[in-house]
């Protein structure tokens, strides 16, 4: 698989999400992507409670751990590449993450407008 261009939102440099726990679907700490990352895991989010209760109530349970796949489960405070339908959609709700714009891939445009992503930004 090839990796696109690592480039962030802003047109930058794509910086590090996380990497404790390490994130992003090439499991590299960035939220790069590619073809194959159908989910398009590229906006870098830091987890809240209000999110993570959402995320776990429309069937995606960020919070336990599952150490059959290695995960561990997240908590508060915790960055993590987001699936950017699903950051949209937290958004529409109400209850979106906060987000690192340098660490958010370019590719998330295609899916959460730039004014969006910087409604929720983290400060810079």
């Amino acid at each position: 698989m090839k990796k696109d261009d690592s480039i962030n939102a802003m047109n930058g440099v794509l910086v590090v999400c996380g990497t404790d726990p390490v994130t992003g679907f090439f499991r590299d700490g960035h939220c790069n992507t590619c073809e194959a990352d159908q989910g398009s895991h590229t906006v870098c989010a830091v987890m809240t409670a209000e999110f993570l209760a959402y995320s776990k109530y429309v069937g995606n349970d960020l919070s336990t751990p599952r150490p059959e796949f290695g995960f561990l489960g997240l908590n508060v405070g915790d960055p993590w590449c987001l699936c950017a339908s699903r950051f949209l959609q937290a958004h529409d709700e109400g209850c979106a993450p906060k987000v690192h714009l340098a660490a958010t891939h370019k590719r998330a445009l295609e899916i959460v407008p730039l004014e969006i992503l910087k409604e929720n930004a983290l400060p810079a």
